[in-house]
């Protein structure tokens, strides 16, 4: 493989709920917000499956910085055109007490061609997530990077929860989220596969059965994307915070390229069985930051407060490559002020001790993640 030394660009594409400001349920986008905020924002949003959804991306970035600058513009836009229509986003992955049953769909070609191949399935799709994009390059180094990344995608996703509550009840779950994204085919984890032709191939096979179109219908977890030169991890709730969005994209970055600095040595990282990373996954997403991962090399469950202190250690020269130490130091942060589902149980908790409401609870919830994706504009 010659040497080439990727560019490591960014991108962050993040999904958004919007809620009606009085009474906190999901609301159908109207055509003049979306006309709205694509006459300032361009492609860089557009609508999503559901017709309460609204998804940005932001440019290409060469740093974390550059990435909070365009971020912090689409939320804060998303924001003021939803205010005029008395609609205010959410960035969480499910919505505490909304009804995927009362949801219709986006009237468009793609929308509609997968509501009619994934039938009840995608009907019940009333999630949102956070997708990261990392430039890499050639081909076949973003398929070896993607078998050695997977292993630390439970840790993404442990830091990242935000989906506790689903249809009025809490589920135990930090990300319910995956469980509903489960149910479509082709998601999880990704195979091990040793070279981009192998990937290629494989999704040609289910092009040429006229199964899929193309890859854009490959939802792992972490995937080569079908649009640019990038490795997609698609494994992260999405973050109330923007601050919290720009450290779990910070430690992706870095990910990528600590891997390709061993890659270039002869050296990676060992590669696990499937099975045994999917057990970490199932551990993050039920319990988030709280109960801890399997260290495989150790050979025991090690707390999540230790694995991001080595996380932040070992990615110590490629943080001050892209001077982004700060944002993934800031992992702590997520730690002591917990997950995002963690802070959604305690406003319901308190909101719950203080009327024995249990509708009134799950409204605080929906205020309190209103003001938390306001926090930072």
């Amino acid at each position: 493989m010659a040497l080439i030394h990727p560019d490591f660009t960014i991108g962050i594409e993040e999904e958004y709920l919007l809620v009606d400001r009085d009474s906190l349920a999901l609301a159908d986008a109207p055509e003049a917000l979306m006309e709205d905020c694509k006459t300032q924002l361009q492609d860089q949003v557009s609508p999503e499956f559901l017709n309460c959804q609204i998804e940005i991306g932001t440019k290409v970035c060469r740093t974390v910085a550059e990435a909070r600058d365009d971020l912090k513009r689409l939320r804060s836009c998303v924001a003021a055109c939803a205010a005029r229509h008395n609609l205010a986003p959410i960035a969480a992955s499910c919505h505490p007490f909304a009804d995927w049953r009362n949801q219709t769909h986006t009237n468009k070609d793609r929308y509609n061609m997968l509501a009619g191949d994934l039938a009840g399935v995608v009907r019940r799709m009333l999630i949102c997530g956070m997708h990261v994009h990392v430039g890499i390059d050639p081909p076949d180094r973003r398929v070896d990077l993607m078998n050695q990344l997977s292993y630390f995608l439970p840790h993404l996703l442990a830091l990242s929860c935000s989906s506790p509550f689903w249809q009025g009840q809490d589920t135990g779950l930090s990300s319910y989220r995956l469980t509903v994204f489960d149910n479509l085919p082709r998601t999880g984890l990704p195979p091990r596969m040793e070279s981009f032709g192998e990937f290629e191939r494989s999704v040609q096979a289910l092009v040429d059965l006229g199964v899929i179109e193309d890859s854009s219908k490959i939802w792992w977890d972490l995937r080569p994307s079908h649009q640019f030169p990038t490795l997609e991890s698609r494994i992260c709730d999405v973050q109330p915070r923007l601050e919290h969005a720009l450290t779990l994209a910070a430690i992706t970055q870095a990910l990528a390229r600590m891997l390709w600095r061993l890659a270039v040595r002869n050296q990676r990282w060992r590669i696990y069985d499937r099975f045994l990373l999917a057990e970490n996954r199932w551990r993050a997403q039920r319990y988030g930051v709280r109960e801890g991962l399997i260290d495989f090399g150790l050979g025991e469950i090690t707390p999540m407060g230790d694995l991001v202190e080595e996380l932040i250690e070992l990615l110590t020269e490629d943080a001050a490559f892209f001077e982004s130490v700060a944002e993934i130091e800031g992992a702590r942060d997520m730690l002591r002020s917990g997950t995002s589902s963690g802070r959604q149980r305690q406003v319901y908790s308190d909101a719950l001790h203080a009327q024995d409401d249990h509708d009134h609870a799950l409204q605080a919830v929906v205020r309190h993640l209103i003001e938390e994706f306001h926090a930072d504009l």
